[in-house]
């Protein structure tokens, strides 16, 4: 089940894996063992990259996803398709999450169609690497924050009403919080206030039995990277200064999200876990 709105505006962003070439690796890597039977999930960025791979993964443990994408119409259909392939049921809603009315309007379509939520993924996010912060356009600026951060309050604060009691919410931040990225000021600059965001809203759900955590990975082969701007050489380095001298796939990120959505992390919250090819960071 698919429903599309007009894209709310016409970059390139975050690009569509059905061009991309290699094609990520998003296919779980073992059976599932129903961690997440009966749950719905809902995965904001679902349509490729780690969002897909943490689709796939979910609807093999047993949840049923609702897609949130931009307008990447072909590769969420994709998506829905994978999650059907699990015999789990999906629905993909395409629209901006920096809208605060059109993440309202979305958590009502899921909670019409699914009638509860449990898991909440807040995955969405865009890149613009600038050579120079004299390069960064207070537009963009305004528009990497209105995506990658605000989003985040949009959509927890339109889903709130429905999370009871063992819900988790799960945000994916980034090495970048930790390292820095010369190239990505504005980006790393949001994936900061993720990590506090993340924290903070542990210390103010915790109480009702709501678990909110994070994942911060490193370079992962996604379509946010060519599709970012970032140059050939660029991408031919991708990963390589990793202590694994490769770039992740985002199958080998989903089981971190898998592992933050089930009971296995019931005593864990406000925390972030670091699948990033070996790099060592604090916090």
């Amino acid at each position: 089940m698919t429903s599309v709105q007009p894209a709310v505006h016409e970059d390139a962003l975050p690009g569509e894996e059905a061009k991309l070439n290699p094609k990520p690796d998003w296919e779980p890597r073992y059976p599932g063992s129903k961690r997440l039977d009966g749950k719905v999930a809902v995965i904001t960025g679902a349509d490729s990259g780690i969002g897909r791979a943490v689709a796939a993964l979910y609807a093999r443990e047993g949840a049923d996803v609702a897609v949130l994408y931009l307008c990447e119409h072909e590769d969420a259909a994709k998506t829905v398709a994978i999650v059907e392939q699990e015999g789990r049921k999906a629905i993909a809603i395409s629209g901006d999450v920096g809208d605060a009315n059109w993440c309202k309007q979305a958590i009502a379509d899921i909670i019409e169609t699914f009638g509860r939520i449990d898991i909440l993924v807040n995955n969405a996010g865009e890149q613009h690497p600038d050579k120079d912060i004299t390069d960064i356009t207070e537009a963009q600026l305004r528009r990497t924050f209105q995506t990658n951060i605000f989003g985040m309050f949009f959509l927890v604060q339109a889903a709130r009403p429905h999370l009871k009691e063992g819900a988790a919410i799960i945000n994916c931040t980034s090495v970048t919080m930790y390292e820095g990225s010369e190239e990505l000021l504005d980006y790393s600059s949001t994936k900061g206030a993720i990590t506090a965001f993340t924290r903070s809203l542990s210390a103010n759900l915790v109480g009702d039995g709501i678990r909110v955590n994070a994942v911060a990975p490193g370079p992962i082969w996604t379509p946010l990277n060519p599709f970012g701007g970032a140059s050939k050489e660029k991408l031919a380095s991708f990963g390589k200064k990793t202590p694994m001298k490769r770039p992740g796939q985002p199958n080998e990120v989903a089981p971190s999200f898998l592992f933050l959505a089930c009971d296995d992390s019931s005593y864990m919250s406000g925390q972030v876990l670091h699948p990033n090819g070996g790099t060592i960071v604090n916090g």
